[in-house]
């Protein structure tokens, strides 16, 4: 009599192996944690306490300037110098009439820096500010 043997030697692989999948999913998953927060705010600022939450608003009526502590002006997490910043603001206020400039500063920062932001913006005619602080308790 024959005996009938098992054919393991020409088995095809029916399913997936997944695991290396979820693996890159979850590592991907945590790097675009860390990294959103950083994405957010392109100069490292500490601003002062106070003030209230604030209403929405369209994100393109909003042209956010930020100040560092060192003097480095940014304009929508661009750095740029001031008269730069004041040109590009000029010919957005152009084109947008609703512009809403979010002025977040240092707390550190010197306020002739501040003063020559509102300074400039109300030369070429923008009006409406908003003086960003940080809305935590102390």
């Amino acid at each position: 009599m024959r005996r009938f043997s098992q054919r393991n030697s020409l088995v095809t692989l029916s399913d997936i192996n997944i695991t290396p999948l979820l693996d890159l999913a979850f590592v991907l998953l945590i790097i675009f944690v860390i990294t959103t927060p950083l994405l957010e705010k392109s100069l490292d600022l500490k601003l002062p306490h106070g003030g209230q939450t604030e209403k929405k608003l369209d994100k393109n009526d909003i042209a956010t300037v930020e100040i560092s502590s060192t003097g480095v002006y940014a304009l929508n997490k661009q750095r740029m110098y001031l008269s730069q910043l004041l040109a590009r603001l000029s010919r957005d206020n152009r084109a947008n009439p609703n512009l809403v400039v979010y002025l977040r500063a240092d707390k550190e920062c010197r306020y002739d820096l501040v003063a020559q932001v509102i300074d400039g913006c109300q030369r070429i005619g923008l009006t409406r500010f908003s003086l960003r602080t940080d809305p935590t308790p102390q």
